[in-house]
């Protein structure tokens, strides 16, 4: 079920949602962004949300599946930014996912997000870079502000 803007848990006394890395949460400069998170996990995406705009980014849209991205994206009136998403979406591999988008123009970069090992994750890249996709790279989950800044900084949006 594709969904926009779902609403974030409360936060914390500090200021800092309870599933929050370690990283430190202060807005990005990067907030213009439009990023398309999908994550079929209900307690991954709502988190994954709420960490992004505790960082700042205030133009996300989510949704579950790939099918849902799909929609969203042939719905936007522009190429999202980034898409950020599961490698292990139950209807497509996120990959694949952003094979697709990248050859209809759909997005602009793209960024996996998974719980894969790193050698698994590396192998994602090398096979990305082969075929030309747009990736920055990828994180482990959950996301930290550092590493989602470095991917953005690396490829100067």
């Amino acid at each position: 079920m594709a969904s926009k803007l779902i609403a974030c848990p409360e936060r914390s006394r500090n200021n800092r949602p309870p599933f929050c890395s370690t990283d430190e949460v202060f807005p990005m400069a990067e907030d213009d962004l439009h990023i398309l998170v999908v994550e079929d996990h209900p307690f991954q995406l709502i988190a994954t949300q709420y960490l992004l705009e505790s960082y700042g980014f205030t133009r996300l849209t989510t949704t579950d599946s790939a099918k849902g991205a799909v929609q969203q994206m042939l719905e936007a009136d522009q190429p999202f930014d980034i898409l950020l998403c599961d490698q292990c979406l139950p209807d497509l591999k996120g990959l694949d996912l952003v094979r697709f988008a990248s050859q209809r123009g759909l997005i602009r970069q793209a960024i996996i997000l998974s719980s894969l090992t790193t050698s698994e994750l590396d192998e994602l890249e090398k096979t990305a870079i082969s075929h030309a996709l747009p990736l920055l790279g990828y994180l482990i989950k959950p996301l930290k502000q550092s590493e989602f800044r470095d991917l953005l900084t690396s490829a100067q949006l």
